[in-house]
């Protein structure tokens, strides 16, 4: 699960099926109050999801679904924009989402994280992406619980 979180891609992952309590109560932790200028506002939007029956078929549309996005970029450093990408409609959370890309980016600059970086994985990113994994699992139990298995008798020909 750790190796999966230090890349970008996985601690994106796991900051977007955040949930905002669990996101802000690790974050206040911390105590830390990085300077970054909003370069997009937290916005919500309509973002329309397709599907395909089987995965096989013709596309379709399934529905719309509600986002937030947000772009911050951190003061101290050149080019360091943070992005984020959740589901509903929580300003906050986008922005917040937004700035540990941005703080966990510059901390892994040499793809070897740093001081920080360890500091926010360890306390951010790993806790919250075991607290998922766990609701992943439970999940699965339920839906293996009420798992039909289908077969066919074939009768004998008199």
């Amino acid at each position: 699960m750790e190796s999966t979180s230090t890349t970008r891609q996985g601690w994106m992952s796991v900051l977007a099926h955040s949930q905002p309590a669990e996101l802000l109560a690790h974050w206040q932790q911390l105590n830390l109050s990085p300077a970054y200028q909003v370069i997009r506002a937290p916005e919500i939007g309509l973002n329309q999801l397709q599907a395909r029956m089987g995965a096989t078929g013709r596309r379709f549309i399934l529905g719309d679904m509600t986002i937030t996005r947000a772009v911050i970029k951190l003061n101290n450093s050149a080019d360091i924009y943070g992005y984020s990408y959740i589901a509903g409609r929580n300003k906050p959370h986008a922005e917040l989402c937004a700035l540990l890309d941005a703080l966990l980016q510059m901390s892994t600059l040499n793809n070897k994280p740093a001081g920080l970086s360890e500091l926010l994985l360890k306390t951010v990113i790993y806790p919250l992406a075991a607290v998922q994994q766990e609701r992943r699992q439970l999940r699965a139990r339920a839906i293996a619980s009420s798992k039909v298995d289908f077969f066919t008798l074939v009768r004998g020909e008199d």
